[in-house]
């Protein structure tokens, strides 16, 4: 699977308000739903599998979340990243315990298969602490993507 044609530059939301995971949620759905990338059902489903399946990840170099839903609630495939303006708190994946992030990266994804690889492939960038050191200092839209299509 490509993963460079899930990315755009209008999917990239920098400073994104919210003082809690469920605002940032809130937020972001309705701007998919504004794109019509995702069903009505979208930010249920997000809550949903986000409860019973936590996203967040401590890595090395800088804390990340993945949240994402059943394919049922995408209309389109896509990768939304935002950018919060204030760390919010998330639970983490495999022990849900709490961990503060800033970076949420929300995965559109129709094929249930081509999850598991994105998830892959996202995690692995941000094991790699040049590709992260870069991502922290790209402060607009265009570097963000440039930066992520070149190393996905």
């Amino acid at each position: 699977m490509n993963y460079k044609n899930l990315f755009d530059m209008e999917l990239i939301s920098i400073n994104v308000p919210g003082a809690t995971e469920e605002e940032v949620f809130e937020t972001i759905a309705e701007e998919l739903k504004s794109k019509a990338l995702v069903e009505v059902t979208y930010l249920e489903g997000l809550r949903t599998r986000e409860a019973a399946f936590p996203t967040g990840l401590i890595t090395q170099h800088l804390n990340i979340a993945l949240p994402h839903t059943d394919p049922e609630h995408i209309v389109k495939p896509f990768v939304f990243i935002a950018k919060l303006e204030n760390e919010v708190l998330v639970k983490q994946m495999g022990d849900n315990q709490e961990m503060k992030t800033k970076d949420l990266f929300f995965l559109g994804i129709k094929d249930g298969a081509g999850q598991a690889g994105l998830l892959a492939a996202l995690m692995a960038l941000f094991m790699n602490e040049d590709f992260v050191e870069a991502y922290k200092t790209a402060h607009t839209a265009e570097a963000i993507y440039h930066l992520i299509v070149e190393h996905i």
